[in-house]
């Protein structure tokens, strides 16, 4: 059965770096492109970045460009998110998606069928 976890949340000073953690089980992560999304209570869950089955293709909503990057080691069946100089407005819950198999790197949450529990990232003072 396709499984993710998310991993790597935190409470972070402004300013601040974490580096989230995706592992995927129950299927090769080669055949999948994957996504980061996020959402906090009220709203609409927001995608962050995705990465291409390949890694060559990856995109960022607009808020994190210049500040995160989405990268992904097959061999290690895991998709990484560095986010960089975090501001408070980043806090939210993390979540990693993959969409039905094959199909490709989109910020739109419908667009994916497996999503993980989700990790708390919390910038604060």
């Amino acid at each position: 059965q396709l499984q993710l976890v998310e991993s790597g949340g935190d409470l972070v000073q402004p300013g601040g770096s974490l580096r989230l953690s995706c592992a995927a089980s129950g299927f090769t992560l080669d055949d999948y492109a994957i996504g980061w999304f996020r959402q906090v209570p009220g709203k609409e869950r927001e995608g962050v970045s995705c990465i291409s089955r390949s890694g060559g293709s990856t995109k960022y909503v607009d808020s994190v460009k210049g500040r995160f990057t989405i990268s992904r080691d097959n061999a290690k069946n895991t998709v990484y998110l560095q986010m960089d100089r975090l501001k408070p407005e980043d806090t939210s819950v993390y979540y990693c998606a993959a969409p039905p198999s094959f199909g490709g790197c989109s910020l739109n949450w419908y667009a994916y069928a497996n999503w993980g529990q989700g990790t708390q990232v919390t910038v604060s003072s």
